[in-house]
């Protein structure tokens, strides 16, 4: 598959997305539940409030919870809910420099494999391609679609685990992976087969780390930064020197063992979120800024997903 250059990073990014699945709200006398359907929302990346909200595809009422952004802080790439036992469905949405959004693009589809949730989504930092994985009967798929034509190819494994994190190396010719019980790696786009470890380099194996969450490419495709527990690790793409610890995020109560981020186009600022708090990591101190999230359709307590 041919890349182009990637979308240019815009400095400290200006725009938080934020999504979540529908809301399950019980039926009064009922075993019941209904689904209330929710938008992803536009919010200002350093106070957190509410911009706009984001309009989905025809055939789609509500958001799901995996999205992605490419370096830009505009370009993102997103999952809808389609009905209960109906595939989920790709699209993409720009932002302009005032944070409102354009009209939502559907990546061609569906696709039956999106009936099983979504592990992760990544979109290339040239925003032609997605790279998603879904679990799979005793493994897991992941999959590349290119956002045009819909053309799709797959990668499975039947090794016990999942996919935590997917990232497109900058010039598109690798993804990054963890991937529980075996631990992070890359794979290269071009490989024929169909085995997803038999096509991955395994860079840090998984033994003695603890939960392992998201992962992304520094700008410069030299190294790879990943999610161990709260750890937040950096590791050389290629070979190299062993991990190092950047900084530890500081998760409150309750918080699940692995930490999902988003790092933004500059390679310099980390967001991850517990419930409908934003927490911002400087990468060169390992400062961390708070802002609440406000505004949008907030039905019932779920948690919130975020790229920005």
């Amino acid at each position: 598959m041919a890349t182009s250059a990637p979308l240019p990073a815009t400095g400290p990014p200006r725009f938080v997305v934020t999504t979540r699945a529908p809301f399950a709200r019980p039926v009064p006398g009922s075993k019941d539940h209904t689904q209330i359907p929710v938008r992803p929302a536009v919010h200002d990346a350093a106070t957190g409030g509410f911009l706009a909200e984001i309009p989905l595809p025809p055939g789609v009422p509500s958001a799901w919870q995996r999205l992605a952004a490419a370096p830009d802080n505009r370009t993102f790439a997103l999952a809808g809910w389609t009905g209960p036992d109906t595939p989920l469905r790709l699209f993409l949405v720009t932002l302009d420099d005032d944070g409102r959004p354009g009209e939502p693009v559907a990546v061609p589809g569906p696709d039956d494999g999106l009936r099983a949730p979504l592990l992760d989504l990544a979109l290339s930092r040239d925003g032609t391609r997605l790279a998603y994985a879904v679990p799979t009967r005793g493994g897991t798929r992941v999959s590349i679609v290119d956002v045009a034509t819909g053309q799709r190819r797959d990668w499975v494994t039947t090794t016990p685990g999942l996919i935590a994190g997917l990232a497109w190396a900058p010039d598109g010719r690798q993804i990054a992976i963890t991937l529980s019980n075996w631990g992070v790696g890359v794979i290269d786009p071009a490989d024929q087969g169909t085995d997803l470890l038999a096509a991955a380099r395994l860079i840090r194996p998984s033994q003695g780390l603890p939960l392992l969450g998201s992962v992304a490419y520094t700008p410069d495709g030299g190294s790879l930064i990943y999610a161990a527990g709260h750890a937040i690790e950096r590791v050389p793409a290629g070979a190299g020197a062993g991990p190092e610890v950047i900084t530890r995020a500081d998760p409150p109560a309750g918080a699940s063992l692995s930490l999902r981020f988003s790092l933004d186009g500059t390679g310099r600022h980390l967001l991850h979120l517990h419930r409908w708090q934003g927490h911002r990591i400087d990468l060169t101190d390992g400062s961390t800024t708070t802002v609440r999230i406000t505004g949008g359709e907030r039905p019932g307590k779920g948690e919130l997903y975020a790229a920005w």
